[in-house]
């Protein structure tokens, strides 16, 4: 059993009551080791000295620790420690707490009146951020500029999309939550309420309800039960009754948590009680610490690959969203550019009145008053004008619902110019940023290729391979099948490769059916959808996203297959029906106008033109486990996968939910490799269950 190297939410709403406990610890100083590893030395008029560990990389914690246990100080502090030290030496810790239910910790720290928080994200990347008085962030150990969302110095924080939270749901709101769902009771519990898959587990167990129970069976009896059992689980945590526990298997540990779980027990693990959860906690890192780096378990250190790959990764991702604003950025300078020449007159005029004013030595505020009389009146020039700034010189003026700031001395056709300068500008950053991103993707694919050569050298020392070059291995009876996998941007939607290679995605509900349209439908793509209601929005990529745009042939097996791939995912097999028919278009065909007096909901669109139409698509899927190259899980239409993976199994719509079936699939790979450590880690079977249809299916026989 692997161990346990992120809490979890349940975890870090125990360790927020027993946080607390320690209010009014001052601080005394504050390191930094390597880039995730934050110490605080403070000092508790109780309990004398307090060490508290905060993590974010591949390990996230938090908690207090045994001073035995902290690693000694490191020599010169970075500047993040010594940012810290100087906000922070001195302060008094206020208090933390957890951001709803997700894995955000937030420590506040008054010093004076000066109150710095520190938001720790223990989820995903990882990260830290120091937040003044007014939520600006003053500085993070990482920079994160994401559509969804910004961390970075200077910028107001903004914490993740909230998350529906457990503890505090109310019997209806679960009620609805669960009868929405389409899925057994556990894994609804999992992932609707956001419970994760040990403490969704846990709870059917405690609330006597059987976890694989689908939820059409499931009715008001289970849901109070469960209901009460989450109320229990509230109290425990919010009163700090906890009776905390670290697990072990064969002495090694494996997981800590605030009280015993049933889970745990079923599975024969051997547990120590501890009296306090931060106890527990610092016991089961240090331990997990001591057995990562036992040399008689690593043998000769590997070098941290998969963290070099994540980093890079991370990079890309932040360059990707810079691009992405400084694209629309220079969109929105040349916008307000035409709208100043498409509004010349009304513009002028503002222009010619306030300098006009300004000339006769009128002030700034009487100008203001003048203009707010004149909108009153009903004059279209003084209406359009919105702020009045003495200090800048500038007036704000709304066209079409755009705001544009002019500067007032200089006429309508150089505030144009400035505005079309700036647009180049940000271009030219943007150009910048292009050059930097591809320098990153080289530095990644370096690592992904040093990474390639040391496992190969470790499979030549530890089996030698007799067979040829490039000679087809039996990868079924292969005892050890080398794990090689990548994380691509498509990976979140469907998707899957062509006979012929071209990339094809599709939604997995109507906001991802948004941004595939909207953000990466090309002009040479081309673009499927079913007749029947429900389906996913299916394209056909020409070229990747990042890549130009070019015109192509596509063959006739690659439409055929996208047809089926639209119909496999669609209500088709939901509703159990074994053929659907799917359609084909161009991108100019796709349009978010709908008719005059017509709504369109998100994720729909309006198809105009022709369409090219495929009769008759059998509704069916193959699943497979890929070794050569990439080791994973692979699923679309057979004629695209079968000859991609080892082995694979032929759906059908049928009579076993999701859930069922993909644990069906596990067990048929698992009779079929030798390699069993390998396919749990590749093709688990909430891997497999990524690639199955919405609904019921059946093992066609082959």
């Amino acid at each position: 059993m692997d161990p346990k190297r992120e809490l979890t939410s349940v975890d870090l709403a125990a360790l927020v009551t027993e946080l607390n406990r320690y209010e009014g610890a001052k601080v005394d100083k504050a390191y930094l080791y390597g880039d995730d590893l934050l110490r605080f030395r403070m000092r508790d008029f109780d309990r004398g000295r307090v060490e508290l560990i905060l993590e974010v990389g591949d390990v996230k914690r938090a908690h207090t620790a045994d001073p035995e246990h902290v690693p000694d100080a490191p020599g010169r502090p970075p500047n993040f420690a010594m940012m810290l030290r100087n906000r922070l030496s001195g302060a008094d810790f206020v208090g933390v707490e957890q951001f709803e239910f997700d894995r955000i910790l937030v420590f506040e720290f008054a010093r004076g009146d000066e109150n710095t928080r520190l938001v720790v994200e223990l989820f995903g990347q990882g990260n830290v951020a120091v937040l003044d008085e007014t939520g600006e962030v003053v500085q993070s150990l990482e920079t994160v500029r994401l559509k969804s969302r910004t961390v970075a110095p200077g910028s107001q924080y903004e914490f993740p999309a909230s998350r529906l939270n457990p503890l505090t749901v109310g019997y209806e709101t679960l009620e609805q939550r669960m009868d929405d769902s389409d899925t057994d009771v556990v894994r609804t519990l999992a992932t609707q309420l956001n419970l994760g898959g040990l403490y969704a587990e846990e709870l059917c167990t405690r609330a006597g309800v059987e976890k694989t129970m689908s939820i059409e069976d499931a009715g008001d009896e289970q849901y109070r039960a469960i209901h009460d059992a989450i109320e229990e689980l509230r109290t425990r945590l919010r009163s700090g009754d906890f009776d905390p526990r670290v697990y072990t298997d064969d002495e090694a540990v494996v997981d800590v948590t605030p009280f015993p779980l049933e889970e745990r027990e079923r599975e024969g693990l051997d547990s120590e009680g501890y009296d306090n959860f931060n106890d527990a906690l610092d016991e089961y890192f240090y331990r997990l610490d001591l057995e990562d780096d036992d040399p008689e378990e690593m043998g000769q250190q590997r070098p941290d690959f998969e963290a070099e790959i994540e980093k890079k990764k991370r990079i890309i991702d932040q360059q990707e969203g810079a691009i992405e604003n400084f694209e629309e950025q220079a969109e929105a300078e040349r916008r307000r550019a035409e709208l100043l020449y498409a509004n010349y007159d009304l513009v002028d005029e503002v222009l010619s009145t306030v300098q006009e004013a300004r000339g006769n030595d009128v002030s700034w505020d009487e100008i203001r008053e003048t203009l707010e009389a004149g909108a009153e009146q009903g004059i279209p020039a003084a209406e359009a004008v919105v702020d009045v700034d003495g200090a800048d010189g500038t007036v704000t003026i709304e066209l079409d619902d755009t705001e544009v700031a002019v500067t007032v001395d200089t006429g309508v056709e150089k505030n144009a110019d400035r505005l079309y300068t700036e647009a180049k500008r940000i271009e030219e950053k943007k150009e910048g940023a292009m050059t930097a991103i591809e320098n990153t993707r080289e530095e990644l694919e370096e690592v992904k290729r040093r990474r390639e050569a040391w496992e190969a050298d470790d499979e030549g020392e530890a089996e030698p391979d007799d067979e040829a070059e490039g000679e087809d291995r039996d990868w079924l009876s292969v005892e050890s099948v080398p794990i090689r996998t990548s994380e691509q941007w498509y990976e979140r939607f469907r998707w899957f490769r062509t006979s012929d290679g071209f990339l094809v995605i599709g939604g997995r509900n109507a906001d991802q059916n948004e941004e595939i349209v909207t953000k990466y439908l090309d002009t040479h793509d081309l673009f499927f959808h079913t007749q029947a209601h429900g389906g996913p929005v299916t394209i056909v990529k020409a070229t990747g996203p990042s890549e130009p745009s070019e015109a192509v042939e596509f063959p006739e097996a690659t439409k055929e297959e996208a047809a089926q791939f639209a119909v496999s995912y669609s209500s088709t097999w939901k509703e159990g029906r074994f053929a659907g028919e799917a359609y084909m278009v161009t991108p100019d065909q796709v349009s978010k106008t709908p008719e005059s007096g017509e709504y369109i909901e998100k994720g729909s669109f309006v198809i105009r033109g022709d369409r090219t139409y495929f009769r008759d698509v059998e509704a069916e899927v193959s699943i497979g486990v890929q070794c050569e190259g990439e080791t994973r899980v692979l699923g679309g239409p057979p004629a695209a996968i079968v000859d991609r993976v080892e082995t694979s199994v032929r759906l059908q719509p049928g009579r076993y939910a999701q859930n069922d079936a993909a644990k069906m699939l596990y067990r048929k790979f698992k009779e079929r490799f030798t390699d069993q450590s390998f396919l749990r880690k590749v093709a688990s079977p909430d891997k497999i269950q990524e690639f199955l249809p919405p609904g019921g299916s059946e093992i066609v026989e082959e």
